[in-house]
Order: C-alpha cells, then structure tokens, then sequence
C-alpha cells in the first residue's frame, strides 16, 4: 500500500553545499517508505533534474521537478536591498505539474541567473505572472514572503502577498506551506497560516525543508554549512541551522507531525498525483540544429530531369564522395564498401546534419588558419569524416572499425572531439554563435565533487584538527578509492583510525559527505547547439566569473538530445603552429602534411627517450618503455601510447619482449593470430578484442559495447550473461566449451579497460609531429615549446633543463635583446621578459618598443624612458632576473639604488612639467634630454656574489637559472647514487605494483621553502619543498624528524633526506621524512666506499694507483672493490689496510683515475640516513 504522504520539498546535494542528500540514497529512501512520488526543490536551480527524474523512473516513483526559487523583494533587476529586509529575495517553493510547467520552470530559473542574479539567482512577480502555466506554488519555509509578513506582525501585507499569488497561479495551485522544524517561530507561522487559509480560502500542505537524509546526518550537514561558509564547527558566530528535523522524516512521523491538521497531509497526494510530468530523457530523440545547405549543393529531382535542392543526407554523400577522390588516387573496391557501409548507417541514424555541422566548424577554422588536431577518440576510425577533413588520419591504413565509433544498433549520437589550437579556441566558439544563434549556443557545466581524499581534509579543517594529522589520514587512502574500500583494504588506514575518537568523528562525517557535488563550473570543452533558443530546452547559469552556460551537465543533455560536442583546445597544436612560424621566419618551409612519418633521427630521439615537451611522452613511466621497446614506426608509438595506463601496463614487458625477439609469441588460437601479429600477441586494442569477440563468438558491436560496460562498472550478473552469450557462440564456430571458456576469460578484462585504438593513433600522431619537430629542428621548437609555456615556472625550468642536457645554449634575459617570447638568437636561444615575475605581456612589448629608437644605456634612462608604463615590482625583477647585467651586472647594488632612482626621476619629471611652462621650456627640456642617459655612470659594476645571484633567480624565474647550488656537491651527489625526484612517480607506481619493492627513498636537493605548523599535542612539525636537478617536490616532516633538523632546514641549505612514499596524491607525489642531514656533514653518515671494476681490470698495475690515493685519506671508512664478472654475479673484495676517511677531496681525486659512474658511497650501519 502507498504511504499517504509525499515529500514535496527536498534539497539534494545539487543545493550546493547546503543539501547533503545523494539522488540515488534520497529515492532508495522514498522507495523504501513506499511513496509513490516525490520532489526535487534545489536552491534556485534545475542541475540535477534530469538525473533525479530518471532516477525516479527507475524505482517506479512519480518524480516532480521543482525549485525553491528566491522571489525578489521588488524588482528581478533592482540591485539595491529593502531596508525592511535582511534579504534580497524570499524563497517560494515552484512544482512542475506537467511540461508546460516544467517549461516555464526552466524559462523563469534561466532568467534568475541571466536578468535577476544579485547574491542569489531571482526572479519576480512580473516573470512569475508571465510563466505561471502548468506551476503549482508553495508559500515557502520561513523565509517566504507571507512567512515574513506574518512574523513581522503585518497579516495584511501577508493577506496582499498571498491575493498576489493567487492571481497569478489561480487559487487552486497556490497552497501556504505548513513546516513543524522546532524552531521558535515555526508554530507562531502554523497558526497564522492556518487563519490566513480560512480567511482567504487557500489550501494548506505539509512539508519538511529536507536537508540531508537521515537525522544522525545532522552533523555532517553541520560540516557540509561550515565548509560553505568557510568556519569551523567549534566557532560560535557562524551560521547554523536552528532546526535539528530538517531530514527526510518517513510519511508515519509526518502523519503524526501534523495530526492536528490532516488536510495538510492529504493534500501532499493530491499535489503529487496532479504532477504528471513526462519527459523523454533516453537519449534516443534527438533536436539537432539544421545545418543550412547551401543553394549551389543541387540534386537529380525523383524524375530524373530537373534539379532540385539537396537534403542533408545527399549533400553529405555529395561532399564525401568529392573527398574520397582527393584522398584516393585509386578507389579500391574495399574503399567503396567502406564508405557506403558507413554513409549507409549515417543515413539510417539522421546524423547527417551533425557531421555537415562540425564539417563546418573545422572548415571555418581552417579559413582562419587555426591549427586543427587529426582527431582523437573513436571518430577517427571514420572513412567518413575523414574524407570529409574532420579528421585526418585513414582509418583503413591502421584497420580502424568503424562500429566502435558508431553502433548502428545503439541509438546515441557519436561523440566527435576536436581539437584546436588553445590559443585559439575562443574564436571557434565565437564561430559557432554567430553560425548558429548566441540564444542557441553555450558552454556546458560541470560540478567538482568531494572526493575521498579532498573530503577527509575539509571535515578535519572545519572539526579544527590540525593539517598533519589530517594529511596523514588522508594520504592513507588510495587515491581514486572510496573511503570505506580503503578502511577494508588499507590496513594502516584502519588502525590509525581506530587509534583516536577524533579520527573516526573526521571518517564518519567525510563518508556521508563523500562524492556530494562541491561547485559549479564551465566544462572545459564542452559546447551545446540547439535548433532553438536553449531555453526552449534547458535552463541556463551563471557562474562566478560571469559566464552563461547550461543547468545540464553533459550526460543530462545527451539525455534531452541536445547536440553537446568538445570543442578541445590544445597547446601542442599552438607549439607545432609557432615552431613552423619561427622556421618560416628563418626561410625554412615545412609543409605539415608532407612530414614523413619513418624519419630515422625521430625514432632514434624516441629510443633514448629525450621526450620533454612531446606530446603524451613525458613522464618518467613512459620514457623507460620507450628505451625498453625501442619504436620504429608509428605503430609502435601508438602501442606504447595504450599501454601506458591502469590495466594494460601490466603487459608492457611482455609486449616489449615479444617486440625485441626475446621471446616466442603465444596466441590464444590460430585465429587470432592476424588480429594480435602488430601488437605480438598481447591485447592492447579495445578494437583487438571486438575483432576477437566477433571472430570466435560472433558478437555484434552491440554485445561487445555490452560486455565492455559490464566489465568496466563490473556489473556481475551482466558479465554472466556475456560470458554465456561468447561461450555460446564460440561453441557453435566449433571451439569446445573448455576452450570458449578459456578465451573468454583472457579477453574479458581487457574489455574494460583496453585502450581505444583510433584514439590512440590519434595521439601518436602529434606525439609523432613534436618528435620530428624536435628531432630536426630542436632550436626552433624549443623556442616555440618555452614561450608556450611562459607563465608557466614549473615548466620552463624543466624545458630549460633539457636545454642545457642537449648542449642547447639559452641566453639569459637582457632588457636590450629580449622580447616578451623567447627568440632565437645566433643559434641560440633568448630568453623572453614575459618568463620573469611581474612582467605582463603589454609592459615587456612596451620595454622592446621604446628601445627600437635607443638601447637603454643605464637604470636611470631605462626609468625615465619607461617610467609612464612600468612600476616598481617591474623593475626589481628584471633586476634580479639580470635582464640588466649589460648596463650594470651588481644586481645587489642596482637593487640599493632604486628607490632613489625613482624618487628623482619622479622629481626631476615634476621640475621638467614646471619648466614646460617657463618662456625657455624648448632649451632647457633639450639640455636636460641630451645628459640623460650619459651622465648615470656606476662605479660598482662587479658581478653579485654567485649565491646573491641564485637568491635573486629563484625569486625572478621561480627556478635557478644561471646554474644549481647542488652543483656545489656534485661529485658527492654522484657518488650517494641517490633517487631524483623526477623518478618519483615511477618508483611510486612499481611499488603500487610490488609490494616487496617497498617505497623508501633517498633525496638530495636544496630546501625552497618551509612552512611550520602545530600538530594536536602541540608539537611543531614543517612542510617544506626540495629542489633537486630533475624537479621539486613537498615533504613533510613530524615532530621527531623536524625537531633534530629545524636549525639547518631552512630556504637555499642543501639536505639529504630519507623518506617514505607515503600515497599518490591528486596532483603530485607526497614524501614523509623519515630523516633529514645537512649535504655538508654527508661524510658523518656513510661509512662505505664502493669502487666497481670490470674483470680485465682489477689487476696490479690499475688497482695500485687507485690505493695510493686512498692512503692518502686514512680513517675509518671500508673500501669495497666490486668486480664484474661477465653475466656472473660480482665478487667483492674489502681493502681494509688502510681505510679511507670519506671526503669530498677523496671523491675528487679518484676520478682523475676513474669514471665517477663507478665510485659509491654507501651507508652500512644504522644512522640518520
């Protein structure tokens, strides 16, 4: 029997960071209490309508879309507040009966955020007039308008308010809305709205303002406020929700609540059973905009004789077949079927139009010489959209199934990613909206969620516990796992929660908090075209930097069949576009079309794996299996590319061995043997397993599209019922059941988490083009690749690291030869202002302008010539930068003079404006002028101190530039045979892989940074950031650690550190410290020298000039000789008559005699490090 009662008013998660209920456990709860409908009524907006209403669906419960708006105190578009009120609008609760309603609905929530937004998204009671069909109003909490009036003592301002209302929404769909909260104004409201009801005949209904779901929710809830508004729970002036019943109550508790009023109880039915909205969100109808054809695209009328305008689908064949032949010198038979078989399924589908639209977009862009991507996802295995220039790759060359782009016998429309230069995707998008309506077009949204990690530290931020123990926690969990898979998995995770109350109050709150939607913001690629205003199909929002997108998040619009695509904007488009400009400007013309895909030194570059700045090829993981497999054409690049990911990777030595010969290829059968041969027998391809699943079982695209969702979500009885589907199959091609079995459980994982194989030769495309870019021309797209990232100080001080490993020389800034980009220079290359701190673009092209009449000869003349556009910060960090080491090269000096400088330019300016006026003006401004520049002469021009020059870079560029300090501790930092922090996540991810590799590791750099905090016992520990050659990174340090290492552990001190991997965090490797040494007491902490020989040499006469030094340095220190011995394991003998004492003076004049790769020193006993 259905529950008697409804829950009209209910805030989900989408109430951002005010409503804790999840859609889906809010509707299991509805479904569970029995009722046969229930409410969605979010803050002022519709995000998670789509998602609610088909949740709704799933559980056969009636959903009613609805909003509880915020009414404006008069005008939508008055931005000033009544001083009657504390607020700018009063809530009113809106539900859609039927799709009229939910059409006005979204009309009226759209212009809240468009017309009315000021604090909050309103509406008024002229719009409300307006869009008041198929609505059914309530009064609102106590925040609404009649509430207000009533605990204001004005009932009949409240009598106004509600004739108003009535009006507008006709007596019958405007009901006063009936909250018990156990606040102290709710029944002063209930006994006023219940006399309002009689005196003016208007119906009254129950609701609960529902929160959050449960009532031992409420201090999650409490936390979830605390996080909105920035507080912590123990602070007592904040904002706090008075009422502790603000959850969703079952339909027996709200039956009692109101017994004393039971046509408010029934009245929630018939509220429900008059909502009756239908709306068609499977994706399956589709409202595409119509492309306009046009009027030279003419066909064969039906008669044969005359000529009529094409549709869509024939202008399309029309265009396709013009294509092919410009792609084809010879049109093959195979190439026919191919493209008719294609266009015949585009035809069936109506996709037409939308391939004529993004044909469209990428011909525009092509007009305007913006570079365009060759395509990426599963679009590029279309002969299609490749003969119509869409993409750029030939699905036939690299056996590209068209079906894995588009499933004939799945009705969605396929996604087609683009990319574009990101420079220059704004201009796309400003395309699409004149093309197609600015009403019509607009981004999409996206909501940021609580992730397991990010939640943990917000709940021990707002409980006040400090950051360490928290980060600890945090760092604990596995990241991309929920908290209570950690909790069951992780079993440290699990004992230190259980060692503290305090640490299961932050689990307790962050699971019930976890996965709710945090923020809105505008989807990074994604675009939406409608055939009519978008209003006429989604409500739209405005974000914090004033941007109008959509309410709907992607999945919601391919729910209503809207046209979303991703108009992507990329940056090695933007490198591979400069660095041919900067060729150009050299007289070298390269044409991008003609780059010859089997060019040796590319693959030679790829083999040593020099990849910094290539595309998709840059991590520490990828370089080693690019060394390892050693590429030679761009199939293998493209392999390499799915292999490196979650899942496949732990295929990657075998492919690699396979590739090398090392070992025989396997095959699951004979048969297979053609599909698997490019990859030498290893899946790497979702493609590869279609193929495989259609030849033995005689799948369709459909059932392989099914099996590779049951296996990605694991759906286990749907991955039961593919498995006998595929054994049946198999079977009936003649393989026996054991066999069917047997391959079905090689290839079913793979199904889940293969690598799409269009997408990845898409990628291997451009990770091929900067390559060969930087393989053959590495000055020019260096050049290009640093001023790409200029405002980016993490990335040019890798880039400038490579440089220097490549023996490519970078000048440094000079305030008379750089511009704001990097340039080349006499085969060199200039570094660009715009790469120093606190230089804008407009203020460095400025610099470059005025010096094209004079270079600047001193401070003072570059100050009084540039004064009128630069300021103070501009010229201390060029200063610093050493962009004016050619007027004057101490910086430190420079610096001291500035602000004097300044302030008699700033003087002498003043006496020159009074002299403008004065009869002599003329002559006296010319006597001045001509001694400017020449009369500032320096006496103090000798070069800074080298560690002045360093402090000062580090500032500038936000790396050290000229040179490292580590470089002081070279030889040692050699012969440590220490970990780089570049190797980090590589190590990370082999012992996520082994667990017996452990994850302890030794560093050495130079501190950067330290911040110290408290801990709960009081107990003062530090963060601080090492730099070492490779990168940087974050290590924290406790109170046992820090306490022994706080005197030394400061900015610009070189340190060794040995530390512990402690988790992957979102963005970066994190480092607990488990002992931290000054890099000058090294010597303290080792007590071994290792020198490794070969066999042939460890012999008398090249052994006793190596003891000779080492009876030089006598102590206490064990030598180690390690001799090779071919494949065998090494001997090793101990010199211990005499020992050495370990210094950097040993270590020095040892590799007079020998390489410095085979000198170690090593630490045997127990020490600090």
């Amino acid at each position: 029997m259905k529950a008697n009662f409804v829950h009209l008013h209910n805030h989900t998660e989408y109430s951002l960071l005010d409503g804790a209920c999840k859609i889906s456990k809010l509707v299991k709860q509805a479904a569970k209490f029995k009722m046969p409908a229930l409410a969605i009524t979010d803050h002022g907006n519709l995000f998670g309508a789509i998602e609610f209403y088909k949740t709704c669906n799933e559980f056969g419960i009636n959903p009613i879309i609805g909003v509880e708006t915020y009414v404006a105190v008069g005008s939508r578009k008055d931005r000033t507040v009544n001083r009657n009120f504390s607020e700018t609008a009063f809530h009113l609760t809106l539900l859609c009966e039927d799709y009229t309603g939910y059409q006005n609905l979204i009309k009226l929530i759209s212009l809240g955020y468009t017309e009315g937004f000021y604090y909050r998204p309103r509406i008024d009671k002229e719009i409300l007039s307006q869009y008041s069909k198929g609505l059914i109003a309530l009064s609102g909490c106590l925040k609404g308008e009649i509430n207000q009036c009533l605990l204001r003592d004005d009932p009949d301002r409240a009598q106004e308010v509600l004739s108003a209302y009535q009006n507008i929404f006709g007596k019958e769909n405007f009901y006063l809305e009936l909250t018990r909260l156990g606040m102290p104004d709710n029944e002063k409201s209930v006994r006023e709205l219940l006399r309002l009801s009689q005196e003016m005949g208007a119906s009254v209904v129950a609701t609960n303002d529902c929160h959050y779901l449960d009532a031992s929710d409420l201090k999650a809830h409490d936390a979830l406020i605390c996080l909105q508004t920035g507080k912590k729970i123990t602070e007592h002036k904040r904002l706090k929700f008075e009422s502790t019943e603000i959850y969703f109550k079952s339909p027996e508790q709200m039956t009692e609540l109101f017994q004393d009023i039971p046509e408010a109880i029934a009245n929630t039915r018939k509220i429900a059973d008059r909502c009756r909205l239908l709306l068609e969100v499977d994706g399956k109808k589709f409202f595409l905009p119509e492309f306009p054809i046009p009027e030279t695209a003419v066909t064969k009328s039906e008669n044969g004789e005359t000529m009529r305008k094409a549709d869509e689908f024939e202008h399309l064949v029309s265009l396709t077949r013009q294509g092919l032949k410009e792609h084809y010198p010879e049109i093959t038979p195979d190439i026919e079927k191919r493209l008719n078989h294609e266009l015949k399924i585009i035809g069936r589908m109506g996709f037409a139009g939308y391939f004529l639209i993004v044909k469209d977009i990428i011909d525009f862009a092509r007009s305007k010489n913006i570079p365009v991507g060759p395509g990426r996802g599963s679009a590029v295995s279309s002969l299609v959209l490749y003969t119509l220039g869409i993409t750029g790759i030939d699905p036939l060359q690299y056996g590209l199934i068209f079906e894995r782009f588009l499933n004939p016998d799945r009705i969605t429309l396929p996604d087609i990613d683009i990319d574009f230069a990101d420079n220059r995707r704004a201009e796309i998008i400003e395309y699409i909206r004149q093309r197609y309506g600015n009403e019509s077009v607009a981004q999409i949204i996206t909501f940021g969620t609580m992730a397991s990690r990010a939640v943990v530290r917000d709940v021990g931020r707002v409980l006040d516990i400090s950051y360490g123990e928290v980060d600890r926690i945090a760092k604990l969990i596995p990241y991309g796992m929920e908290i209570a898979k950690a909790l069951a998995t992780t079993k440290e995770l699990r004992e230190l929660i259980e060692s503290s109350p305090r640490y299961q109050e932050i689990i307790e709150i962050a699971e019930k908090l976890e996965g709710l939607a945090r923020h809105a913001s505008i989807h990074a690629s994604g675009v939406v075209i409608a055939p009519k205003p978008l209003t006429e199909f989604v409500p739209l929002y405005r974000t914090a930097d004033d941007e109008i997108c959509t309410q709907y998040d992607m999945n919601a619009l391919a729910d209503v069949g809207l046209l979303k695509m991703d108009i992507l904007g990329l940056r090695t488009l933007s490198v591979i576009e400069d660095t041919l400009r900067v060729c150009s400007s050299q007289g070298i013309k390269i044409d991008k079309k003609s780059i010859p895909f089997d060019d040796p030194k590319t693959y030679q570059l790829l083999q040593r794996a020099d990849t910094t700045g290539l595309f998709q090829l840059e991590s520490e993981g990828m370089r080693d299996i690019l060394r390892r497999s050693k590429p030679e054409k761009i199939e293998d690049v493209c392999a390499v590319i799915a292999l490196y990911r979650p899942g496949p990777m732990a295929n990657i030595d075998e492919y690699i061995s396979g590739k090398l010969g090392h070992t025989r290829i396997k095959y699951l059968d004979d048969s297979v043997k053609p599909i698997l041969q490019e990859t030498y027998g290893i899946m790497v391809y979702q493609e590869q397993v279609m193929q495989i699943a259609a030849g033995i079982a005689g799948f369709t695209p459909t059932q392989y599209d099914r099996l590779r969702k049951a296996m990605g979500k694991k759906i286990a009885q749907e991955m039961e019922a593919m498995r006998e589907s595929f054994v049946e199959g198999a079977v009936k091609k003649y393989f026996t059941q054991e066999k069917a079995e047997e391959i079905f459980e090689l290839i079913a994982p793979f199904a889940g988490y293969g690598f799409n194989k269009s997408h990845s030769i898409g990628y291997a495309h451009l990770s091929y083009i900067t390559a060969y870019l930087k393989a053959n021309y590495p000055l020019q797209f260096m050049t290009a690749l640093l001023t790409s990232e200029i405002n980016n100080s993490d990335k040019l001080d890798i880039l400038i690291k490579d440089l220097k490993k490549s023996r490519i020389e970078i000048l440094p800034p000079d305030i008379n030869h750089s511009n704001y980009e990097f340039a080349i220079e006499n085969n060199k290359i200039r570094y660009g202002l715009g790469g120093i701190k606190h230089l804008g673009q407009k203020v460095c092209e400025s610099f470059a302008l005025e010096r094209k009449t004079q270079p600047y000869l001193s401070l003072r003349d570059l100050l009084k010539r540039t004064r009128n556009f630069a300021n103070r910060k501009a010229y201390e960090f060029l200063i610093k930068a050493g962009a004016l080491d050619s007027i004057n090269q101490n910086r430190t000096y420079l610096l001291s003079i500035l602000e004097d400088e300044l302030e008699k330019i700033g003087s002498e300016r003043l006496q020159y404006l009074e002299r403008q006026n004065s009869l002599f003006s003329s002559a006296q401004t010319g006597q001045v002028r001509n001694g400017d520049a020449l009369t500032d002469n320096y006496d103090r021009n000798t070069p800074s101190p080298k560690n002045e020059i360093l402090t000062y870079e580090k500032e500038a560029f936000g790396f050290y530039f000229s040179c490292h300090p580590l470089e002081n501790f070279q030889i040692e930092y050699n012969a440590l045979g220490l970990q780089t922090i570049a190797q980090l996540d590589t190590i990370k991810e082999k012992s996520n892989h082994d667990a017996k590799k452990g994850n302890v590791i030794h560093l050495a750099g130079v501190v950067t940074s330290r911040m110290q905090k408290k801990d709960r016992k009081g107990q003062d520990y530090a963060i601080f950031k090492l730099e070492d050659f490779t990168g940087k990174t974050e290590i924290i340090a406790f109170n046992d650690v820090y306490s022994k290492s706080r005197e030394f552990l400061r900015p610009d001190v070189a340190v060794i550190v040995r530390g512990r991997l402690s988790g992957r965090d979102e963005i970066k490797t994190q480092i607990e410290a488990r002992a931290i040494i000054p890099f000058t007491e090294w010597h303290n902490y080792f007590d071994s020298l290792v020198i490794s020989m070969k066999k042939e040499d460890f012999n008398p006469e090249k052994v006793q000039p190596i003891k000779n030094i080492l009876e030089k340095y006598q102590g206490p220190h064990t030598v180690y000789f390690k001799v090779k011995n071919n494949d065998k394991s090494p001997n090793v003998y101990a010199h211990n008559d005499p020992g050495v004492k370990l210094s950097k003076e040993l270590l020095q004049d040892l590799t007079t005699l020998i390489s410095p790769k085979t000198i170690r020193v090593i630490r045997q006993k127990k020490t600090e490090c």
